[in-house]
């Protein structure tokens, strides 16, 4: 007997998976969003690897440089360099540049004044 012609009736089904949604915490998806930003195109295996999609890491992904990804708002991680690695020339210029989480970038000298950075830094992070 072929599966075409059997006649039998399923008289009982199981549910293995109940197809609800999962809920992650911020910190769940800071660490997801950090993996995926921890080398160049790692977004798609990231989500591949926990098990959501690309969308959605995406979206993730951006909340997180609009500073807006769960209770960690304007989070921004910070790279420390000496100028004279950058350009080699061991002038010793002291320089800071800070970068806000919309991706704006400030270049100023070391000794500014921190309440006119922080102004011009609320500024730009109202900035479209």
């Amino acid at each position: 007997m072929d599966d075409l012609t059997d006649t039998r009736h399923i008289s009982r089904l199981e549910i293995v998976d109940t197809g609800r949604r999962r809920r992650w915490s911020a910190a769940g998806k800071l660490r997801i969003v950090e993996e995926s930003f921890s080398a160049p195109r790692q977004a798609s295996a990231t989500a591949r690897r926990h098990g959501i999609s690309n969308q959605l890491l995406f979206a993730w992904r951006k909340a997180y440089r609009e500073g807006r990804l769960g209770d960690i708002a304007g989070f921004v991680p910070a790279v420390i360099e000496p100028e004279e690695s950058k350009k080699g020339t061991g002038t010793g210029c002291r320089r800071i540049e800070v970068v806000i989480a919309n991706g704006r970038r400030v270049i100023v000298d070391y000794d500014v004044d921190v309440e006119t950075l922080l102004r011009i830094m609320r500024g730009l992070e109202t900035l479209p």
